[in-house]
């Protein structure tokens, strides 16, 4: 077993980025567009808009998470949604997904952040699980809606 190794991703780095992003949609129904994936990705790091840790095994990409900058009015101070966290699965259960949410916290904390925030589907236990043996809280304090602006 190599090491897993977990860097920032950077614009060379959409090659390796694409297919895992592709794969992370795939798990949640929709359907694989790998050119989406590379035209979105590539405006998120090319903007700035996003921050993105990859996990790697080796020279092969087995994982990433995707990271948004924002605000909290209540708090006053900046936070970071973790919207996105992927691993291959036959690289599960090796701790790439804690070292990627560590990479994230590690990167919060050193840009002053307050707070980093995450969903998950009700149904994905296995994610639930990890969340919380890494000390994140489930909040119950407020609810979460969204609204499609486009059909």
């Amino acid at each position: 077993m190599m090491p897993i190794v977990i860097r920032q991703a950077t614009l060379s780095d959409l090659d390796l980025l694409t297919p895992l992003f592709d794969a992370y949609r795939q798990f949640y129904g929709h359907a694989c567009d790998m050119k989406a994936a590379l035209v979105f990705l590539h405006e998120r790091l090319e903007r700035a808009e996003s921050v993105v840790f990859m996990a790697f095994e080796g020279d092969v990409a087995v994982g990433f998470t995707l990271l948004y900058p924002g605000f909290s009015s209540l708090s006053l101070g900046r936070n970071f949604l973790l919207n996105d966290l992927f691993v291959q699965p036959d690289c599960r259960k090796k701790g790439v997904g804690a070292g990627l949410i560590h990479a994230a916290i590690d990167h919060a904390r050193s840009v002053g952040a307050i707070a980093l925030s995450l969903s998950t589907a009700r149904t994905n236990r296995t994610a639930q699980s990890l969340y919380e043996a890494l000390g994140w809280q489930r909040d119950d304090h407020f609810l979460y809606y969204d609204f499609a602006v486009l059909d």
